[in-house]
C-alpha cells in the first residue's frame, strides 16, 4: 500500500484531462493531490491556483458529503467509555485520579471536557474528507478565552493545546458544536435553542473560511480577534459589565502581582508557595526521586527552547520555589504545577508546567514527528494561535514530557453558566471564528471553504451531528456514575 505522500506525489504527475495540460504553480493538474489531501507537511494543494483546488473540493464531495458529517451512531463495538477513562488515567498520579473522576461526575457538561479520549474514538468511526490540519484536538467551548498578547493587547482565541495534533479539521468543529449543545442542557435551554447554537456556529465557520480563503495568505495569518472589540459589540448589557469587569480583574492580575499575595506564605523569606492540600501541595516525593541536578538540568533545557532574546529576560528572574497544582477537569492527575521567580527587584513570576502526555487523537491519526510531547504542544500552539505566551517552552523531566507557560497572564474565562440562549449562541459563532482562523493558519482555505460551499448543507449535518452526540454523552455520564456508585472506580467530590 502507497502512503498518502507516494500517491500526492503521483497524483501531482498526472496531466490535466482534456485541457490541454495543468495550469498552475507547481507540477500538477486537475487531478492532483485528490488522495494525498492529508499530507499537511507537503500543503501541496496550496501550490494550485484556485480552480483546480475548487474541483479538488467537489471530488472530496463525491466521497464524504456534507450531509454525511450528520453521521452518528453508537456501534455494538464501541469501546466501554469508563475502561477509556481507566486507561487514560494510568501513569497519573494515583492520588488524584479520584478528583478527575469526581469533576467528571458533577454533570453531563463537566464529564465532556474531561471526555476527549471517548470522543476521539468515537469521531474516528464517523466519516472524514481526509483534509488534515493542525487541530486543537479538544476544541470544547471552555477551552476559548481571552489572554494578553506579548505586546499586551488582550485576544480571543483557543487557550488549550495539550491534544493538538495534525488531524481532520472536521474533528474539531464536531467537538465545538457538541459541546455547545451540551452546555445549553446544561443551563435548561430548550432543545430548539440548544440545536440553534450547533447550527450557528457551524454555520459561522463555514461563512469565516469562505473570508480567509480570499484573503490574501499573510494577511490571514496576521488576522487576530480583539477582546475588546467583542465586548463593545455585545447586545447583552450585563454581559457585556460582566465581561468588562473579568477584563479588568484580569488586567489587575498582572499589574499589581495579586498571585503573588494569594499564592504565596505571608511574610515568608525566601518567598515560599502557600500548601493548599489536595489542589496545591509541594511534593515530598519529587525531592527523593528528582535530584536537585535533575530540576535544575530541566530548568535548563526549558530555557534553550525559548528564543534567545527570551531568554535574557527569563535570566533576571530566580526560581525559588515549585509545588504541583491541580488543575482543570481532564488534566487532574497529570503533573501539573507553578513555578516561582523572583527578580533581583523582587519582582514575582509566576510559570505554569504542564505535563503532556500523547494526544488521545494519536491513536487514530499515526505518529506525530515530535518525539518531545511538550514540543508537540507547544508548536501546536504557536500554529494555531495568532499570538502565544512568551514564556511559552518545554522542558522533560527522568520520565515525563512538560510544556511551560506563564499562570494566569490576563486569563479571561467564559462564564457559561450565565449565558442566555442568545449569548451561547454568539459566544458559540465567536469560537467557530477563531477556530477557523487557526485552521485557515495550517490548512487551505480555499480547499476547505470550497468543501463547505454556501448553502446550509453542513451546519444543517453538523447540528444534527451534535444533538445525536449530546445524547451519547449523556449516557456515558450516567455510565460514569454508575460506575462510581458500584464501586468500579473511586470518585472524590473536592471541587
Amino acid at each position: 500500500m502507497s502512503t498518502a505522500s507516494e500517491q500526492q506525489t503521483s497524483a501531482a504527475k498526472a496531466p490535466r484531462a482534456g485541457r490541454g495540460g495543468p495550469r498552475h504553480r507547481g507540477n500538477g493538474g486537475k487531478h492532483a493531490a485528490v488522495e494525498g489531501t492529508n499530507d499537511l507537511l507537503s500543503q501541496e494543494s496550496l501550490h494550485l491556483i484556485v480552480e483546480d483546488r475548487q474541483a479538488m473540493a467537489k471530488v472530496i464531495r463525491e466521497k464524504c458529503s456534507r450531509k454525511d458529517q450528520a453521521n452518528w451512531k453508537s456501534g455494538k463495538g464501541r469501546t466501554d467509555p469508563i475502561d477509556i477513562l481507566v486507561e487514560t488515567s494510568k501513569g497519573r498520579i494515583e492520588s488524584l485520579v479520584p478528583i478527575r473522576y469526581g469533576r467528571m461526575m458533577q454533570s453531563p457538561f463537566a464529564f465532556y471536557r474531561g471526555a476527549a479520549a471517548i470522543m476521539a474514538g468515537d469521531l474516528h468511526t464517523t466519516p472524514r474528507t481526509g483534509i488534515d490540519v493542525q487541530i486543537c484536538g479538544d476544541a470544547h467551548l471552555v477551552n476559548y478565552g481571552g489572554f494578553a498578547t506579548p505586546e499586551r493587547k488582550l485576544v480571543f482565541d483557543i487557550n488549550d493545546f495539550d491534544e493538538t495534533t495534525i488531524g481532520p479539521w472536521e474533528w474539531d468543529v464536531k467537538r465545538l458544536c457538541a459541546s455547545l449543545v451540551v452546555a445549553a442542557q446544561a443551563n435548561g435551554f430548550s432543545d430548539d435553542d440548544a440545536r440553534d447554537a450547533a447550527w450557528s456556529a457551524a454555520s459561522a465557520y463555514r461563512d469565516h473560511m469562505e473570508e480567509y480563503a480570499s484573503m490574501p495568505l499573510l494577511e490571514a495569518w496576521y488576522d487576530h480577534i480583539n477582546l475588546q472589540d467583542v465586548i463593545d459589540r455585545m447586545e447583552d448589557k450585563q454581559m457585556k459589565k460582566l465581561a468588562t469587569k473579568s477584563v479588568r480583574k484580569a488586567m489587575e492580575y498582572t499589574a499589581h502581582t495579586k498571585e503573588f499575595v494569594k499564592l504565596t506564605v505571608a511574610g515568608g523569606s525566601p518567598p515560599r508557595i502557600q500548601d493548599e492540600p489536595p489542589l496545591i501541595y509541594h511534593d515530598l516525593k519529587v525531592g527523593s526521586e528528582v535530584s536537585p541536578e535533575e530540576r535544575l538540568k530541566a530548568f535548563a533545557d526549558y530555557r534553550e527552547s525559548l528564543a534567545p532574546e527570551r531568554r535574557v529576560l527569563l535570566d533576571r528572574f530566580v526560581p525559588m520555589d515549585s509545588a504541583v497544582k491541580v488543575v482543570g477537569v481532564g488534566s487532574v492527575g497529570t503533573y501539573c504545577g507553578i513555578i516561582l521567580l523572583v527578580s533581583g527587584s523582587g519582582d514575582p513570576l509566576f510559570l505554569q508546567f504542564k505535563e503532556a502526555r500523547a494526544s488521545v487523537i494519536a491513536p487514530f491519526v499515526g505518529k506525530t514527528r515530535f518525539s518531545h510531547q511538550g514540543e508537540r504542544v507547544v508548536v501546536g500552539q504557536r500554529l494555531m494561535q495568532a499570538a502565544s505566551d512568551m514564556f511559552l517552552g518545554w522542558t522533560q523531566g527522568p520520565k515525563r514530557h512538560f510544556y511551560v507557560r506563564q499562570l494566569r497572564d490576563a486569563k479571561v474565562s467564559p462564564q457559561v453558566e450565565l449565558m442566555t440562549p442568545s449569548n451561547l449562541r454568539r459566544y458559540g459563532s465567536l469560537c467557530a471564528h477563531t477556530l477557523a482562523r487557526a485552521h485557515a493558519r495550517s490548512g487551505d482555505a480555499v480547499l476547505l471553504a470550497a468543501y463547505l460551499g454556501k448553502s446550509d448543507a453542513f451546519a444543517d449535518a453538523i447540528a444534527t451531528f451534535s444533538v445525536a452526540y449530546a445524547r451519547q454523552n449523556e449516557r456515558d455520564h450516567a455510565a460514569l456514575v454508575a460506575a462510581a456508585r458500584a464501586g468500579r472506580i473511586d470518585a472524590a467530590s473536592i471541587q
